[in-house]
C-alpha cells in the first residue's frame, strides 16, 4: 500500500479508462494525484469517490492542447500538493479511421494537438517542478502502434511513434536532473476509446471485439488495470534504474 508514499502525480486523461484505473491504483499506493481532463462530470465523480475513501486527489479541467491551460493546472496542482514528481501523459484520442489520402488537414492536426502537443506542453511545464523536487518520473502513454503499425488510423499511429521518441529524448536531456522518462505501449485495452474505434470498422461490435482479441497471442484484450500497474511500477522507486525504456503490455501482440 506504500509503493508511492510521499509522491505527487499529475495524470492527464485521468477521468476514465486507463487514466482512471491509474489514478485509483496510485492513490491506493499512497500517492497524491492531480487529475487533468476535459470530462468534468467523470473527473469530479472519481475525486468524490476516492477522497471519500481517504485519498488525496483533486481535479482540474484541462485541455492538454492549450499551453496556458496546462501551465495553470500544473502550477495549481503543485501549489495544492506541495510538489510534483510524477507525470503521466495519458490523454489521447484515436482520430478518424480513414486512409491517408482521405484525411483532411484539420483531422490530422486534431490528433497531433492532443496526442503530441499535449505531451510536449505537460512535460515542458512539469519539468521545473521536478527539478525543484530533485527527482521525477515522466510516464508517456504510447501504444503498440508506437512500435509497429497497421493499415488504419494513420494520424494516431504517427502520434504514438512521436511520443515514443519524445520519451527517449527527454530521458537523455533530464537524466542529470534525476528525472526519468519512460513510455508504456499497451495492446488493445477495453476502454471507451477502443470501443469507439471498433465501431468505426463497420463490423458488428461483438464480432469486431472478438477479432481484435484474437490479434493477441494470449487470446483476449487487456483491462485498464493491466496498464495501471505498469504506471505504478514506473512511478515508484522499483524502476529507479529505468529511463528511455519501453514497457510493453500487449498480450503478446508485438511478439509476432
Amino acid at each position: 500500500m506504500d509503493r508511492l508514499k510521499g509522491k505527487v502525480a499529475v495524470i492527464t486523461g485521468g477521468s476514465h479508462g486507463i487514466g482512471a484505473a491509474a489514478v485509483t491504483r496510485m492513490v491506493e499506493e499512497g500517492a497524491a494525484v492531480a487529475i487533468l481532463d476535459c470530462l468534468d462530470d467523470e473527473g469530479n465523480a472519481l475525486v468524490k469517490k476516492l477522497s471519500g475513501e481517504g485519498h488525496q486527489v483533486a481535479y482540474w479541467h484541462c485541455d492538454v492542447g492549450d499551453e496556458e491551460n496546462v501551465k495553470t493546472a500544473i502550477n495549481e496542482a503543485a501549489d495544492k500538493f506541495g510538489h510534483i514528481d510524477v507525470l503521466v501523459n495519458n490523454a489521447g484520442i484515436s482520430g478518424p479511421n480513414k486512409p491517408t489520402h482521405e484525411l483532411t488537414e484539420e483531422e490530422w492536426d486534431l490528433v497531433q494537438r492532443v496526442n503530441v502537443k499535449g505531451v510536449f506542453f505537460c512535460t515542458k511545464h512539469v519539468i521545473p517542478h521536478m527539478k525543484k523536487a530533485g527527482r521525477g518520473s515522466i510516464i508517456n502513454m504510447s501504444s503498440i502502434y508506437g512500435l509497429v503499425s497497421a493499415p488504419d488510423i494513420p494520424p494516431y499511429h504517427a502520434s504514438k511513434g512521436a511520443v515514443r521518441l519524445m520519451t527517449k529524448t527527454d530521458a537523455m536531456l533530464y537524466a542529470p536532473d534525476n528525472i526519468r522518462a519512460n513510455s508504456i505501449h499497451p495492446g488493445f485495452i477495453w476502454t471507451p476509446m477502443v470501443e469507439g474505434h471498433l465501431k468505426t470498422t463497420g463490423d458488428d461490435l461483438d464480432a469486431a471485439k472478438q477479432a481484435t482479441a484474437g490479434l493477441h497471442p494470449l487470446g483476449h484484450m487487456g483491462e485498464p488495470d493491466d496498464i495501471a500497474w505498469g504506471v505504478v511500477f514506473l512511478a515508484s522507486e522499483e524502476s529507479k534504474f529505468m529511463t528511455g525504456s519501453e514497457l510493453v503490455i500487449d498480450g503478446g501482440y508485438t511478439a509476432h
